[in-house]
C-alpha cells in the first residue's frame, strides 16, 4: 500500500525537517523540495538513515517554472498525490522599508508568498476531487508586529497570512484545510520555540475534524 505523501517546499534544519520527521513518524512519505541541492542531500539522507522514506527535487520558489516542474514530477515519479502540503520557504533579507531595492524585494515575495501561491496551485485538483487535504503556511510574528529592519520579510509574512485566510475561505467546501502557523519568536533547539515543538502544532492542525479546523495558530 502506497504510503500517504507529504511535500514540503523549503527545508531548512529548522521547522522544515522538524515538520518532515513529525510526518515521517506518522507513516508519511516525504518529497522535499528546496534550492540547495547539497543541503537537500543531506536532509534526505539524515532523515533516511533513520528509517523514513524520502524523495529529493531540487527547486528554486522563486521560479514558477521551477515549482511546476517539481510537482509534476514528483505526482509522475511516486505515482501518488500530496496529501499535505507544507510551504516553509522563505526569504529574509536585512533592510528598512527606504532601503528596499525593487529587484530584490520582488525577488523575496516570489519565495515568500507567490510561490505558496504557485504550489497550493499544484495539489489543488486533486484534493479538491478526493474533497481531503491539508495545506500548512510558515508565518512569522513580523505578520503581527513589524520589524523594520527586516521590511521585505514582514510584507511576506503578512501576506502568507493573507493568504491563508483568502485560500482557506476558498477551499475550505472543498474539504480542504488550510491554516497558517504564525511563529513569534525565534527558532531555537531546547527552547519553547523548539523545532518540534512548533512542527507538534503542524501535525495537529492537519488532524484536526473540519468543524473544529483552525486557519491560524498564533505560536508565542
Amino acid at each position: 500500500m502506497t504510503k500517504p505523501l507529504c511535500s514540503i517546499v523549503g527545508v531548512g534544519p529548522g521547522i522544515g525537517m522538524a515538520v518532515a520527521r513529525r510526518f515521517a513518524q506518522e507513516g508519511y512519505q516525504l518529497a522535499l523540495l528546496a534550492r540547495n541541492t547539497k543541503k537537500l542531500h543531506d536532509y534526505a539522507k539524515e532523515l533516511h538513515d533513520e528509517g523514513y522514506t524520502v524523495h529529493t527535487y531540487p527547486t528554486d520558489a522563486a521560479d514558477e517554472d521551477s515549482l511546476h516542474q517539481s510537482f509534476y514530477r514528483l505526482h509522475e515519479e511516486l505515482e501518488a498525490k500530496t496529501e499535505v502540503l507544507v510551504y516553509n520557504a522563505a526569504a529574509l533579507n536585512h533592510a528598512h522599508p527606504s532601503e528596499l531595492i525593487y529587484e530584490d524585494a520582488l525577488n523575496d515575495f516570489r519565495v515568500n508568498v507567490l510561490g505558496a501561491v504557485v504550489s497550493a496551485q499544484a495539489v489543488l485538483p486533486h484534493m479538491r476531487q478526493q474533497r481531503s487535504g491539508t495545506i500548512l503556511l510558515t508565518g512569522g510574528g513580523f505578520a503581527l508586529t513589524p520589524f523594520p529592519q527586516y521590511a521585505s520579510l514582514g510584507i511576506g509574512k503578512a501576506g502568507i497570512r493573507n493568504l491563508a485566510y483568502a485560500l482557506a475561505g476558498e477551499v475550505a467546501e472543498d474539504g480542504v484545510h488550510v491554516a497558517t502557523v504564525t511563529v513569534c519568536g525565534i527558532v531555537k533547539p531546547e527552547t519553547h520555540f523548539d523545532p518540534a515543538n512548533i512542527a507538534e502544532v503542524y501535525w495537529d492542525l492537519h488532524n484536526q475534524s473540519p468543524e473544529a479546523w483552525q486557519t491560524e495558530f498564533v505560536y508565542r
